[in-house]
């Protein structure tokens, strides 16, 4: 009766989240995570498992680095920053940044080769997307991308201790891609994107049980529901 207790409650609690148009996973993990960044594209981060040899991937980086070179200052890593948009390899060559900080000119895929992103409505954001967009006829660019396997095998790195991703709804495909793989970073901060027209909630929460069952479980969920830490446990 306990277990149906249990399982009723998690039911219970499953469906609240969703009313509130989150996925109706909870944490998953107690940690003593610690926040980095800024409110925009800051993250919580498990700091115990990590020194100054972590290699870390940020992928989608726009013009907000604040969680990459926090991470940077607290552990003396070097973070590898990935985003193949003309705005933000011109904003990242505009700024004063430590060696340790490598911006790399592709986008995250589930394949190798070329995507065509449309740019953003507002002219004023940076953010490119892979989706399409009802009525928006605007051209498009074509740039270039990386499956995560082949981005560390021209990296030369056979692990990854820290995959940040914030890639305008192409995340699912890239969980899929990454699963499959075998790959198995240390940690995962993923925003995804069921706020978008023609994403629905359940593919985040799909994208999340394929990540529960590939071994990560949730130990941060921000105020949106949508921004996600998630630690490897083998």
């Amino acid at each position: 009766m306990s277990g149906l207790g249990g399982k009723a409650r998690d039911a219970i609690f499953g469906l609240t989240r969703r009313l509130r148009g989150h996925p109706r996973h909870g944490v998953q993990r107690e940690l003593p995570g610690v926040h980095l960044g800024s409110s925009y594209g800051g993250y919580k981060i498990y700091l115990d498992r990590l020194d100054a040899g972590a290699i870390v991937y940020s992928v989608g980086i726009g013009e907000d680095i604040s969680f990459d070179l926090a991470l940077i200052e607290r552990i003396g890593c070097v973070v590898h920053g990935f985003d193949p948009t003309p705005r933000s390899i011109a904003w990242v060559a505009a700024q004063q940044l430590p060696a340790s900080f490598v911006m790399h000119p592709w986008g995250l895929a589930d394949y190798d080769g070329v995507a065509s992103f449309l740019p953003p409505l507002n002219s004023e954001h940076v953010s490119h997307t892979l989706l399409q967009r009802a009525g928006d006829s605007r051209p498009r660019i074509e740039l270039p991308v990386r499956r995560i396997a082949t981005i560390m095998q021209e990296l030369g790195h056979t692990r990854l201790d820290v995959l940040k991703i914030d890639i305008e709804g192409a995340e699912y495909a890239v969980i899929d891609d990454l699963v499959a793989s075998g790959i198995r970073p240390g940690q995962i901060l993923l925003e995804f994107h069921h706020q978008l027209p023609g994403i629905e909630l359940a593919r985040s929460e799909g994208a999340l049980d394929r990540l529960n069952a590939a071994g990560y479980r949730i130990f941060d969920i921000q105020a949106t529901g949508r921004e996600l830490s998630l630690i490897f446990e083998a």
